[in-house]
């Protein structure tokens, strides 16, 4: 995946949609000197893509599905969904037993139901009634009323917990290079997410591990990285959603549903395996996950303010908090 080969390399194929709009100033300048450069300097945009990459990078793209598809309308995918078949019932029997578990485990759950814990704790506040404590992680808390709709309500738990999984991942991908850096573990060309993205729109080359000519992506233009990024990202995850059945052509059957599918392919270590403890990570995922989407936020609003990486920022806050701290920055800006 792609936050994953930011997590190891520091790679061009991070998060550069968040350097599309930015330009930083050098860290050598004032800060007075740098409002100035925020203020006058225009986006850039550079692209080193060629039609034969366009190109190479689509096909390339096709090949799994074409592959699935294949398989799929082969003897050896019939051959596959046979045995399937055989083993689906007793599949199906067993899920069914397990969701009536999970049930039973969320109904004596002190993170689901009418007595859950609240938003607001203690403090007496009409929370919507629509909000049953059902899904894990619902504290209540829907002040424009976005899911009065259940279908809508569904819709946007679908979406939550899909960008919560990629910001936990892209967190470590962003925090990692960093810290190796900084430990001297690994020389990084470009360790600062940010600078990685700013690096390719100036159509810089990068180095995985800072090994010469271990290029991979490091070497393409912002284009191809976009729709690599795009395909191996949009991908996997309507794969997911609809996999539930969309597999069985290939002999796999899933047990759960589009959120927590379950089976070898996306429950690998077994984690649902005891219905209380899966009941009780699926809300220490959407937790870590929310925890994880605001700390993408601050790390934008730290590298458009200080032109820095979120590990430096935190190191130089507890080398000197009196003077490196978010009042200070307010007030030199």
């Amino acid at each position: 995946m792609v936050p994953l080969q930011l997590s190891v390399s520091s790679s061009s194929t991070g998060f550069v949609s968040g350097s599309l709009w930015f330009r930083f100033p050098s860290l050598s300048l004032s800060p007075k000197r740098r409002r100035s450069v925020f203020r006058t300097e225009q986006p850039c945009f550079s692209c080193n893509a060629s039609w034969q990459e366009l190109a190479g990078v689509l096909l390339f793209s096709a090949i799994p599905f074409t592959a699935v598809k294949a398989i799929a309308n082969s003897s050896l995918g019939e051959s596959l969904q046979r045995k399937m078949e055989e083993r689906k019932k007793t599949a199906v029997q067993n899920s069914s037993k397990f969701k009536a578990l999970a049930e039973d485990a969320r109904n004596e759950s002190f993170w689901y139901g009418e007595d859950r814990p609240r938003w607001l704790g203690p403090i007496s506040y009409d929370y919507p009634s629509y909000l049953t404590g059902e899904m894990p992680g619902d504290y209540g808390f829907d002040i424009a009323g976005l899911g009065k709709d259940p279908v809508a309500l569904q819709k946007y738990f679908n979406f939550e917990i899909l960008h919560a999984r990629w910001a936990m991942l892209a967190s470590v991908g962003a925090l990692v290079p960093e810290i190796l850096d900084l430990l001297g573990a690994f020389h990084f060309v470009e360790p600062v997410w940010w600078r990685v993205g700013y690096s390719k729109l100036k159509g810089d080359t990068i180095d995985y591990l800072g090994i010469p000519g271990l290029h991979f992506a490091g070497s393409q233009g912002v284009v191809v990285i976009a729709i690599c990024q795009a395909l191996l990202m949009v991908g996997p995850e309507y794969a997911r959603y609809c996999g539930i059945e969309a597999l069985e052509p290939l002999g796999i059957y899933l047990p759960g549903d589009i959120n927590y599918p379950g089976g070898a392919l996306f429950d690998p270590l077994n984690l649902s395996k005891d219905p209380e403890a899966f009941e009780e990570l699926k809300v220490k995922e959407i937790k870590n996950g929310r925890l994880a989407m605001v700390a993408w936020l601050g790390f934008y609003v730290q590298a458009a303010v200080t032109g820095k990486g979120p590990v430096e920022n935190l190191v130089d806050h507890i080398s000197d908090p009196l003077h490196n701290n978010f009042m200070k920055i307010v007030t030199l800006y």
